[in-house]
């Protein structure tokens, strides 16, 4: 008896909640509703504002729209950062992974430098003349060494806690 698999379509690929593509696809969602209650409120606000304000001819008229344009405008600035953090959010973990991935790499080029003192002067590791220099090169390195490590760890265990 023989299995058939299925093959599906790219766009028929199950999306689990953490995926990226599914935050920003939500993220979007909430940024456009956001954007459209705000100018579908600024549009419904003149008209309702300028009932209620007392008219006297064209000035008062003028500055019941004024006040109202105002207001919306003050706003604006709060539900932009809104929907631009929300737009935002799902690539501050990837680059905070990104982050500490790229701080692993810059921790580990110092030891291009102090590799091949190290080496060099190894024979003097005990008693040598350059005992000193030795000793002070070995520990830079091992807390090089630790640094970098410790952010590719860091990066690792936070990609793992987000999956």
């Amino acid at each position: 008896m023989r299995q058939h698999t299925h093959r599906r379509c790219y766009h028929h690929i199950e999306v689990r909640p953490q995926t990226i593509g599914r935050v920003l696809g939500i993220g979007l969602r909430v940024a456009g509703r956001v954007a459209g209650q705000h100018i579908s409120g600024s549009t419904q606000s003149p008209a309702a504002t300028a009932v209620d304000a007392p008219v006297s001819g064209e000035a008062g008229d003028a500055r019941a729209r004024a006040r109202v344009a105002g207001r919306s405008a003050a706003r604006v600035p709060g539900s932009l950062a809104r929907g631009v953090g929300g737009f935002l959010r799902p690539f501050g973990r990837v680059g905070g992974i990104l982050w500490l991935e790229v701080m692993g790499v810059f921790f580990l080029l110092p030891l291009l430098v102090f590799g091949p003192t190290l080496w060099r002067i190894r024979a003097s590791w005990a008693h040598g003349p350059d005992h000193t220099k030795f000793l002070v090169t070995a520990g830079v390195m091992v807390v090089f060494i630790y640094l970098s490590v410790s952010s590719f760890w860091r990066a690792r265990k936070k990609s793992a806690a987000g999956s």
